[in-house]
């Protein structure tokens, strides 16, 4: 697979190769489900909590006495079975991270890209360099490639100039090779990648 690679104004400028070792072949997409549920799950807060009957607040005392009532016996008001009692096995503040893999992770990532390049919406472009930092000029840049709506955009290295004009257009969100994942690659629309970062990645994930 070869692909174009274009300057800012939208010109090809060179192509690239794309090795089919790495981006052709079957698609599997249940390394990208799990890739993605691994990451959901790792920025879950956790924070839930309910009290436990050493939690809750009120007295130790015997509410009544053991027998002679015709009640039930109850050691405590603080028991589970009686209203404002504590909670059994109720949910507690905990982590929801887990590990997969690194070859799943790399799997997850090349099946993100092949689907992306099957679609047609990856835009390879020579380099991505800004001499001021204006959102206008960032603007006009992604209009001229046709980048509308959720655009991701890798490099190897970013150029701060470019960072800061792009990263307050809305949808558009600036990742490093080395930082991306398959769930920034499955949440856009549009991909804009510099030669680099394909070559990067392509090193990577072969």
């Amino acid at each position: 697979m070869t692909l174009d690679v274009v300057n800012g104004e939208n010109q090809k400028v060179g192509t690239v190769d794309l090795n089919d070792a790495v981006f052709g072949g079957q698609i599997k997409k249940d390394l990208v489900w799990e890739a993605v549920v691994r990451q959901n799950a790792s920025e879950r807060r956790g924070t839930h909590m309910t009290k436990s009957r050493g939690l809750v607040s009120g007295s130790g005392r015997k509410p009544y006495k053991q027998k002679g009532t015709g009640r039930p016996q109850v050691g405590s008001t603080r028991t589970p079975l009686w209203r404002h009692g504590g909670t059994v096995f109720g949910p507690q503040p905990r982590s929801y991270d887990f590990q997969l893999p690194k070859k799943v992770e790399r799997g997850a990532l090349r099946a993100a890209l092949q689907t992306k390049l099957h679609d047609g919406v990856v835009i390879v472009v020579d380099e991505l360099r800004a001499s001021e930092k204006k959102t206008k000029t960032a603007a006009a840049f992604m209009t001229r490639l046709g980048a509308l709506g959720r655009t991701l955009v890798v490099d190897v290295e970013l150029d701060e100039n470019f960072k800061a004009s792009a990263r307050n257009l809305p949808g558009v969100k600036l990742v490093q090779s080395g930082r991306l994942t398959a769930r920034d690659v499955m949440d856009t629309v549009h991909i804009i990648a510099t030669r680099a970062a394909v070559e990067r990645l392509q090193e990577v994930l072969g």
